[in-house]
């Protein structure tokens, strides 16, 4: 399997990353697929982490409980620490989204997202509340955000549309030929991904 540029710059090409951010949504997404994968205690667990302008997301959300992350010092809540990394995964049995700056500093932790009840293009047939508040906060400010569903999927949104889907289980699979239907999807089975073109996904 290639380095998490090569898996993920896909991804961060849809959703239209400036340089500052690219980096971030691809160690976001690699996260995701590792909460997806691994789970823990045995079970499966859903989160979501949104990326973008920290006061622009905080405008958007509120605590749902007290904040775990508050007080820490910013050097050591950054996602490219294997340390910090496992303490998300803890992290992200409780309820509520984690926000992050786009330089990759995790600036809270249990945050309600809002939704916007009055946008049905945030409900997505099929998905819950959660992907509902990625989509919404993702069309109401710049952010990316990357929702782990309770069934092992990963989907990334921006600009309020669906950009990404990735399913964690095809990464050992590199050999597996998979074909797809619909001509606005592609697989990238070596990758373990299927990506909803861009502009063409709801």
């Amino acid at each position: 399997m290639g380095g998490v540029s090569e898996i993920f710059e896909g991804v961060s090409r849809r959703v239209g990353c400036e340089q500052g951010r690219k980096d971030t949504v691809e160690e976001i997404v690699e996260l995701a697929v590792e909460v997806a994968r691994e789970g823990r205690e045995g079970r499966k667990i859903g989160t979501l982490f949104v990326v973008g302008d920290v006061e622009q997301l905080l405008q958007h959300s509120r605590p749902l409980i007290l904040d775990p992350l508050y007080g820490h010092p910013p050097e050591i809540l950054h996602v490219a620490r294997p340390d910090f990394r496992e303490t998300v995964k803890e992290l992200a049995q409780l309820d509520g989204a984690f926000l992050v700056a786009d330089d990759g500093t995790f600036v809270s932790a249990g945050r309600f997202v809002e939704v916007d009840l009055g946008a049905p293009e945030n409900f997505l047939p099929g998905l819950g509340t959660r992907h509902a508040a990625g989509a919404s906060i993702s069309r109401v400010t710049d952010a990316v955000a990357v929702v782990v569903s309770q069934s092992s999927v990963v989907r990334v949104f921006a600009q309020g549309k669906l950009r990404a889907e990735i399913i964690p289980e095809l990464f050992l699979m590199s050999k597996q030929s998979l074909t797809v239907a619909d001509p606005r999807i592609e697989r990238h089975p070596e990758a373990g991904l299927t990506l909803a073109v861009a502009g063409d996904a709801t």
